[in-house]
């Protein structure tokens, strides 16, 4: 959804970086994966298609946060 962002702490030697994936569109989501000492965090459309990829080591990172938009408690109970 809009506005879901996950925050990604990485060491960078003497210093650590923070980078951030946000779905910048209406339907697209992000997504995170670990494959082979490799955390990709993509941002997907509806439909699945990648639209960008950040991709770190898995070595050096120190915090992965995933951070949903919150949603309102009407569209909870309703299921939508």
């Amino acid at each position: 959804m809009k506005g879901d962002r996950v925050e990604i702490v990485v060491d960078a030697g003497d210093t650590t970086r923070t980078y951030e994936v946000v779905a910048t569109r209406a339907g697209r989501r992000v997504e995170t994966a670990v494959r082979r000492g490799v955390v990709e965090v993509s941002e997907v459309t509806r439909n699945g298609s990648v639209v960008r990829t950040a991709r770190f080591m898995a070595n050096r990172v120190l915090a992965l946060v995933e951070q949903p938009i919150p949603r309102d408690d009407k569209e909870a109970e309703s299921g939508t």
